[in-house]
């Protein structure tokens, strides 16, 4: 008879404001690697063009 009950006894309430952590729900801290990212490409480009004209000079 408990294990009856158990079985058709309502779920447990959702936690209050799920999403008062920080980060916010659905979103994803993807800012400071974006940022590495680009400076890296930013810094892998200059190194390309300043060989490309050095290359061009030593011609």
């Amino acid at each position: 008879m408990a294990s009856a009950l158990r079985v058709f006894a309502a779920p447990p309430p959702p936690p209050p404001n799920p999403g008062t952590g920080d980060t916010p729900i659905g979103a994803m801290p993807i800012g400071g690697g974006l940022i590495i990212l680009v400076a890296l490409a930013t810094g892998y480009g200059v190194q390309k063009l300043y060989n490309a004209r050095k290359r061009k000079i030593n011609e």
